[in-house]
């Protein structure tokens, strides 16, 4: 059976208009979305991790109010007008809840996730997921005319053939019909700053497996040889919060919770941290496992 008849209708309608205008080759089953986030900021007064294990899915900018790119998703935003263009208007009327999620697609195979300039961490969701997903390239914001479902996915040989700077170097992806972290998480894959930390401890409680990559880490000295990519005064935010001369998620993340900081400024920080404190072997697949019994509750 079509297993799109098992999606509530607004979202099989989405998925069939956006096919509608799509051919090329089917997209690889062991190819992944990642969905990048930061896992120590706050969601609706609770620290984002908690969040997750309190609803036990993964929310929208249009329920959470918050998004680490733009704040857009509101009544008569640019994310509204961006997903009435690629849906023909089905989720014009939608409850929050119902509307897609941003992800992209991992077809570079990425230790640190398909689009780290959203976050240093990401959730990777299940192969089943593919189905329910559509894809473009560029970003929604670009007014995109190029898209992808699972079945027709020409998007890679474009992005494999454009120049990007590596922070826009993603297809993404909207996955319809919600994200259950015990049904659609492959993975929570966390950056290494976080290892012995209550993200730690908070990613343990929720019900997917816990995985970690080596980390993204940048000295100040290095920060301030790319002043000139965001801006100096952020590298001189960077080089204030920095402990010991290094920067760290972990140590963006603090100076994000202390209220101190403009979260946008901390923003541009994290852009140069991910552009050029990349771990080695972040264009490569790469995980640790946690041991045996953790990631539950």
């Amino acid at each position: 059976m079509d297993f799109r008849h098992e999606l509530p209708p607004r979202a099989r309608r989405a998925l069939d208009h956006v096919a509608a205008g799509v051919s090329g080759p089917p997209l690889d089953p062991g190819l992944r979305i990642t969905l990048n986030f930061h896992p120590d900021r706050v969601c609706g007064g609770l620290p984002i991790l908690e969040a997750l294990a309190r609803d036990g899915a993964y929310h929208s900018q249009f329920v959470t109010g918050t998004s680490n790119g733009g704040l857009t998703a509101h009544p008569g935003g640019d994310r509204t007008r961006w997903e009435s263009r690629i849906f023909g208007g089905l989720y014009d009327d939608a409850a929050p809840v119902e509307r897609p999620l941003y992800g992209a697609l991992d077809f570079r195979h990425q230790a640190v996730g398909a689009a780290p300039r959203f976050g240093s961490s990401h959730l990777r969701l299940t192969a089943a997921v593919l189905d329910r997903a559509t894809f473009c390239y560029p970003d929604s914001a670009a007014e995109p005319t190029d898209f992808g479902v699972a079945s027709a996915m020409p998007l890679i040989a474009l992005a494999e053939a454009d120049d990007q700077d590596p922070l826009n170097d993603y297809i993404e992806s909207h996955v319809h019909a919600g994200v259950l972290l015990a049904r659609d998480v492959e993975a929570l894959v966390l950056d290494a700053s976080y290892r012995g930390t209550t993200v730690e401890t908070a990613a343990r409680r929720l019900p997917c497996p816990l995985e970690w990559h080596p980390g993204y880490r940048l000295t100040v000295t290095e920060l301030r040889r790319h002043a000139d990519y965001r801006g100096p005064e952020y590298a001189d935010l960077g080089a204030q919060i920095a402990e010991r001369g290094l920067l760290t998620p972990r140590v963006i993340g603090d100076a994000a919770r202390t209220g101190r900081h403009e979260l946008q400024d901390l923003k541009m920080v994290w852009h140069t941290l991910a552009r050029f404190g990349a771990p080695e072997g972040a264009g490569t697949a790469y995980s640790t496992p946690a041991p045996s019994g953790t990631g539950t509750a």
